[in-house]
């Protein structure tokens, strides 16, 4: 089943509405992160920008990536997870429609020291994403390192999925796999860019939901195997799937991320 919420002059580019522009990671230990990181995916980090609590920028080259950024004391408990910024070209519009829609916004919109805007904010289930003005890379994918793709975590997808179309614009196409987990791919324009994923037999979510990001790798294979190798382990093995070759590992601090091919 297909189902369409268009926003006229939505296209295909790397600032079309709903597409992530941006992803942050906020770890008790951020430093412990850099090693895995950099030789992981051959990240550079520099200093971030203080006021936002990111103590550390990631690049691939010249190109922005990623922040990561040190857990407030009385969060530390919370299971850090990577966290997608979707584009808005109205900030303070789409935090409005937000909170209509069921959400809730705790950051924000406010701007940052770059000149833009952003806020962050929960969806109906709890799941943590940021909205961002502008995005400091290209399209995804473009390139090892860069973010490629994103998946909601959550119990009840088909109910969720509905608050990113309102809000984002996005196109939805319905799906259930064959281990029985409802699924919901999300495109910005006619680029699939995130998926919306409920349980399938036998899973638990003991995180509560959450938003995993995918980095692009060369060779995922080798790329899971050298994630072990930096402290972190591999909680679902290479595999073939849609949209590539791709298999989830956790960095050492317990945050779980994806690795992916999509130039098959």
């Amino acid at each position: 089943m297909t189902e369409t919420t268009r926003v006229p002059g939505t296209a295909n580019a790397p600032g079309a509405p709903g597409t992530p522009g941006w992803v942050t990671l906020v770890a008790p230990r951020p430093e412990r992160l850099k090693g895995f990181y950099e030789t992981l995916l051959g990240w550079e980090f520099r200093p971030g920008p203080p006021s936002l609590g990111m103590n550390l920028r990631a690049f691939v080259g010249d190109r922005p990536v990623a922040a990561i950024g040190q857990v407030q004391q009385h969060r530390a408990s919370r299971a850090a997870a990577w966290t997608p910024f979707l584009l808005s070209a109205d900030i303070d519009l789409a935090a409005m429609a937000v909170g209509a829609c069921g959400g809730t916004i705790g950051v924000g919109p406010l701007n940052d020291r770059e000149g833009g805007r952003l806020a962050i904010g929960a969806d109906p289930s709890g799941a943590v994403f940021g909205i961002r003005g502008a995005a400091p890379f290209g399209r995804p994918g473009e390139g090892p390192g860069t973010p490629a793709w994103h998946e909601l975590l959550t119990y009840e997808p088909y109910r969720i999925a509905p608050f990113y179309r309102r809000v984002f614009g996005f196109s939805s196409v319905r799906e259930t796999n064959p281990e029985g987990a409802e699924r919901v791919v999300l495109h910005a324009g006619s680029r699939p860019i995130a998926s919306v994923r409920g349980l399938g037999r036998g899973e638990t979510f003991d995180r509560g939901p959450h938003w995993v990001t995918w980095f692009q790798v060369r060779d995922v294979d080798a790329s899971a195997l050298r994630a072990v190798d930096l402290g972190g382990r591999i909680s679902e093995a290479p595999h073939d799937g849609p949209y590539g070759r791709t298999a989830t590992v956790v960095d050492p601090e317990g945050t779980p991320l994806g690795l992916i091919d999509r130039r098959r």
